[in-house]
């Protein structure tokens, strides 16, 4: 089984910033796609940051210059830098990835249980 777990979200001020991880673990051959989602109450899920497995990254046009994806592969670890946070950024983010248990096997689409960030004053 793949697990995967988010940690770094808290309460943060306006201008403030964090740091996201999240780490995967189990039985796991690649990990082809690596990213961030978020929901905020009423507002459909979106698609923050992703990264791939060579390393090629895209952000939401919102977070753009903000927000910065990165990944350690030797640790199956996927980090979102978030800097010049804004209340608008509040939301539940999610860890998400795309992982191969074995060489040429299925791609599996695996989530996080989700990490509070809250930007307010």
């Amino acid at each position: 089984q793949v697990q995967l777990v988010e940690s770094g979200g808290g309460l943060v001020q306006p201008g403030g910033s964090l740091r996201l991880s999240c780490a995967a673990s189990g039985t796991i051959f690649s990990i082809d796609v690596m990213g961030w989602y978020r929901q905020a109450p009423g507002i459909q899920r979106e698609l923050v940051a992703s990264i791939t497995s060579d390393g090629s990254s895209d952000s939401a046009d919102s977070v753009k210059g903000r927000f910065t994806i990165s990944r350690d592969n030797a640790k199956n670890t996927v980090y979102l830098q978030m800097n010049s946070l804004k209340p608008d950024d509040t939301a539940v983010y999610y860890c998400n990835a795309v992982i191969r248990k074995s060489r040429g096997g299925f791609r599996y689409n695996y989530w996080g249980q989700g990490t509070q960030v809250t930007v307010s004053s």
